[in-house]
């Protein structure tokens, strides 16, 4: 496996060898035709500078009154200057010799066809490298000899080499100093990365106690931030699992304990005595109860965790599923102590909703606000409408919550007191439930002074 450090270097070093592959190639590019093109151009206009000056004369001579005049007028230091029969053989050049040569050279076929031509390459009378231009000299419509000029380009491969030479070296360098400064942040990105990966696998061991380094407030710090933030976050509700796993586990042993103990008890009992036969069957029908409502609970939070749970909605008087479960819940105040008050609104509250749902969700409050509230206290039940909103109010007199677990008691598994029964998970039920109604579930509490939960659903102005 190629690791993130590899492919960033690659990258980098891809990236800059192109560019200055690129910009080597176009500096040479530039050079060559600047220095070749040069020369081409100086040879080339010394040429047809000789032409335009001695064109005429030589024209009307034979070949050799030819070779007498061109070493007598147009012998120059420079550049050297051969006469070339029709066939591309030379009969003198600058030097007053006549070698047995017959040039075949690209710029000596174009002269000999008829038009000016040139060539760069080794010649083979002087042996070295050259620029020669070759024109031809006309007698009427017949080429009757060619002159070709040529100059040593020796010295200019000589500076063409040097400086694509030195191109090279530049570039050279230029590559591996990237090479070390891709490294060098290479390193500096991967390893906050690594320490992130090293603190990830020592989690998935089980060790909940790293931490990441954050080194820089960029991106990756962020990351590191948000990588803590998450630990802490998974610590918590790692915390919150195993308390609720203990207090399930409690909370299911002790009515399954009940039952058990008094399903023996009325086996092995005397069938005659009726109220010991009323008083298990009582408490049996009780811990069933609570134990079917703590099963509820996990199978409700189960469908909301799954997102699988349905509503059955219509259109309703929301007063309605209230007054059902306030009068369900009236016998509470006999054993409680508690006084239950309702307040309905004097026209229809109509909302879209199902009242199952909606009654479920009044069950749990009504039913919180009787655990935490003292005997001789109240619980006040209201429904409302304002201008957008229907609305559902649960308050009590009771104990209230404290600030710091008031932002926290709608959260999975959450108990605000520690030594309360349930599951922990009827808030964040009810919170998820109104939320599906599109309403919103809010909580105002102040220590020692009560609770006020509201409850506000969309409401449906009739027309």
């Amino acid at each position: 496996m190629r690791s993130v450090k590899s492919r960033m270097v690659w990258s980098f070093l891809l990236l800059i060898v192109l560019v200055v592959t690129v910009l080597g190639t176009t500096f040479a590019a530039l050079m060559w035709n600047y220095y070749y093109g040069s020369a081409h151009s100086s040879v080339k206009q010394r040429a047809e500078t000789a032409l335009a000056l001695h064109g005429r004369s030589l024209s009307s001579l034979s070949v050799q009154d030819q070779a007498d005049y061109m070493l007598q007028y147009m012998i120059e230091g420079g550049t050297g200057l051969q006469l070339l029969d029709s066939t591309g053989k030379i009969r003198i050049d600058s030097d007053g010799f006549a070698e047995d040569i017959r040039y075949t050279t690209g710029d000596v076929k174009a002269a000999i066809a008829g038009t000016t031509g040139s060539w760069r390459g080794v010649d083979p009378y002087y042996g070295e490298r050259v620029m020669s231009v070759t024109i031809p000299l006309w007698n009427e419509k017949r080429v009757v000899s060619l002159l070709r000029y040529s100059a040593s380009i020796e010295q200019v491969d000589a500076m063409v080499s040097l400086l694509i030479r030195m191109a090279a070296a530049v570039g050279t360098a230029v590559v591996l100093l990237f090479l070390g400064l891709s490294l060098f942040l290479a390193q500096r990105i991967v390893k906050p990365i690594r320490e992130l990966t090293r603190a990830a696998r020592y989690m998935a061991e089980g060790d909940w106690t790293r931490r990441a380094t954050k080194r820089n407030d960029d991106e990756i710090g962020q990351l590191a931030e948000t990588f803590n933030s998450m630990v802490v976050e998974l610590n918590k509700r790692e915390k919150l699992k195993n308390n609720f796993i203990s207090s399930i586990s409690h909370e299911l042993r002790t009515p399954l304990t009940s039952i058990k103990g008094w399903s023996e008890t009325l086996k092995e009992g005397d069938p005659a005595d009726d109220e010991e036969f009323k008083m298990g069957m009582s408490i049996i029908s009780r811990e069933t109860e609570r134990l079917s409502g703590l099963v509820e609970d996990l199978l409700d939070f189960s469908k909301l965790s799954a997102r699988t749970m349905d509503l059955h909605t219509e259109v309703l008087d929301l007063s309605g599923p209230v007054k059902e479960t306030v009068h369900q819940l009236a016998v509470r105040k006999s054993q409680t102590g508690v006084r239950l008050v309702a307040e309905y609104g004097k026209s229809p509250i109509v909302v879209h909703g199902d009242a199952n749902r909606l009654k479920q969700v009044i069950i749990n409050l009504i039913d919180n606000a009787f655990k935490f509230t003292p005997a001789g206290g109240t619980i006040r039940i209201t429904t409302t409408a304002t201008d957008e909103h229907a609305q559902v109010t649960v308050a009590d007199t009771g104990c209230g919550i404290d600030p710091e677990d008031l932002p926290h008691v709608t959260e999975n598994f959450y108990k605000a007191h520690a030594g309360q029964g349930g599951s922990g998970l009827g808030l964040a039920i009810c919170k998820e439930i109104i939320e599906l109604h599109d309403g919103q579930l809010t909580i105002d509490s102040e220590l020692g002074a009560g609770t006020i939960v509201t409850i506000r659903l969309p409401l449906i102005r009739e027309t």
